[in-house]
Formats: C-alpha cells, structure tokens, sequence
C-alpha cells in the first residue's frame, strides 16, 4: 500500500485504516515525509505569526470534550468587546510582526449580527495589514440558524465586513456517530461540509482540521480524511490540514490523551491518503515543541503558528509556548530552511 502511494495511486479507504492501524511506524513516516517532499517545497518549513483571539466562552453547544465554554450567567462567563479589549490583544500582536488573527468564540445564543459586522469592520478600519481568520463551520451554522439566512447570506455578510478566510475548527470528527456522542447540539458533519463549500465558492480559502483519539474509531478518522478529500477535489478551497490529539483534563469526557506515536501515525496517514493537500500542519501547541519537531520527518511541512495566545486546548490541560526564535531554531535543528508565511501559505521575507 506503502509503494501504491508512492507510485502516485489514490489510496482507498480500507487502505487508510490499514496503514493507520498496521503499518510499521517507520516506513509509515518515510513514506509520508517523501510525498512531503514532492507536495510542497522541499528545503523549506513554514510558520505564521498569529494570535488567537476568543471573543466570548458562553456556548450553548456545551460539547462534552470542551473545558472552554460557559454558560450565560456563569461567574467568569464573559464577551470581549473590541474597544478595548480585542483592539489591544490585535495591536499587541502586530506589533510582534504577526500577520494573521485567528478569531473564534462559542455559541453565543444573544449577540446580534451587527455586532459581529462590527467587530470586523473595525478590525479591518485599524489594522489592514492583518488577515482575519475567523468564525468556524459551527458558528457560521450558529449564526444562519439565529438571524434566519442563509449560509452563502452569512458568509457573504461576514466576507464584506472584513472577514478573510475561515479555520476549520469545529470538525473534530466528520462522523455524525462521533458528532451525537460528542457535540449533539453542534452542527452535523454534512453542515460543516457544507460551510466550507459555500465558503469556497466565493472565493474564501480555510483549513481543514481534525480532533482525534476521542471515542471514534480508525474507520472513522478515515472516513473522516474521505470526506475532506472528496471536498477539496471539488473545490481545491482547503490551504491546509491539521490534525491534534484530544485534551481530556478539564472535560465532562475525561479519558487520556493520545501519545506522540498516536500522532505521528495519524499525521502520517493523513499525509498519505490526503493526495491534494499541498500543506501539512505541525500540531505542537497540544503535543509538545519535540513531536512537532519529529512531524516535520512524518509528513508535516508548517509549524503552525507562534500562537501568541491560546486558551482553548490550555484549558484543557495543554500548556506549550514558542517564540518566533525558537520556532526557526527548532526548523533549522530539523535540516530545514524556515521561512514566515501569510495565511494563504504566500512566503514573506
């Protein structure tokens, strides 16, 4: 199956669970790294520098895995309004060099469009240089199903205010099984699919991304990869994948986390079997500046990003910071070249 791959051929399904669970770890990787090689610039690893920003915890997906959300009414339920709080955290990170905000928030089941126009406009009116990428699949679905529009009408709405492209969060597994178990009030696999369509045919380009090691099953992770090829082969919309290991401390879930072989051996098959994705992403912001050091040799050509701020996966137990110094030692240490990139994976500098 290995040589299949590596000849070119599509590989199948069935295929993908059988790498995922049986292929031996290193001919795994080496087979993954070199189609790296062939994919995207071989000499070079990329990074961006970026902040996450969450402009509210209150979600009424409440999602079982999650240790981020709040209730509306609980005591450090909050919103953080642009003036002054998400202005400053912005302003803070261009100044740091950072080219991109990544922006998500919960299911607020109150806040109207407007003040997401708002926030947009106002991003865009005080920092131009800065791509916004925002608003997950889940919340695009939250906010066509609370002001009754349509998909395209949200996204249109949002795209004219400012918004750039859009993260892939949300997925975790594109399983409507998985999704039951999980996040029954989040949107299903085929709405978040349908997002992304939608998106891409205005001209947005997004992630695609993947939370594993849950409750879902090898053939899930696959059908899972499946489902995002067959997109992106109808689109070609998706700029990159990244796949992390779920986060059990903090969750109503619990359970423990997936090791860095568990990762490598995902991030390699999903470098395998997604055969149009030109771009692999590092997940070291969950497990660790090493691993993701080690993903750069098991398919992975991106570090992500620098990650000024995280609160999400911190709040599930996971505590990793680097600085844009550490980040292009840790690619050079690898016996790659680093290179800052934009959002659109364009090389800066």
């Amino acid at each position: 199956m290995l040589e299949k791959a590596l000849s070119g051929e599509r590989i199948t399904e069935d295929e993908g669970v059988a790498l995922l669970t049986d292929a031996p770890l290193h001919a795994l990787g080496e087979a993954a790294h070199e189609l790296r090689l062939r994919r995207a610039a071989p000499d070079i690893v990329t990074y961006v520098i970026d902040r996450n920003i969450n402009y509210t915890n209150i979600c009424v997906a409440r999602c079982a895995f999650c240790a981020f959300s709040r209730d509306p009414g609980d005591a450090d339920a909050h919103v953080n309004e642009y003036e002054p709080v998400i202005r400053d955290k912005i302003a803070e990170a261009a100044s740091l060099g950072a080219t991109q905000i990544l922006m998500q928030g919960g299911l607020h089941p109150q806040l109207e469009l407007d003040w997401y126009l708002s926030l947009l406009r106002a991003i865009k009116r005080d920092f131009p240089q800065v791509a916004v990428h925002s608003f997950s699949p889940p919340e695009i679905v939250h906010f066509a199903k609370l002001f009754a529009m349509s998909i395209p009408d949200v996204l249109s709405a949002l795209r004219e205010a400012g918004l750039d492209s859009l993260p892939g969060g949300g997925a975790e597994i594109l399983s409507d099984r998985v999704r039951r178990e999980l996040s029954p009030r989040k949107c299903t696999a085929d709405e978040w699919l349908e997002v992304m369509r939608q998106a891409h045919r205005l001209g947005m380009r997004a992630t695609a991304t993947m939370m594993f090691g849950s409750i879902e099953t090898p053939a899930e992770r696959i059908e899972h990869l499946r489902r995002l090829r067959a997109l992106q082969d109808e689109t070609a919309g998706f700029t990159a994948f990244i796949c992390w290991a779920y986060q059990p401390a903090n969750t109503r879930l619990g359970g423990t986390a997936a090791g860095g072989v568990a990762y490598l051996r995902m991030l390699a098959t999903a470098r395998i079997y997604l055969d149009n994705f030109a771009n692999l992403q590092a997940s070291w912001v969950t497990m660790g500046a090493k691993v993701g050091q080690l993903a750069l040799i098991f398919g992975a050509n991106d570090l992500g990003g620098t990650m000024l701020e995280e609160n999400v996966v911190a709040a599930a137990g996971a505590h990793y910071e680097m600085t844009v110094a550490e980040m292009e030692h840790l690619i050079r240490d690898a016996g790659f070249t680093p290179r800052q990139r934009t959002t659109q994976y364009e090389l800066l500098g």
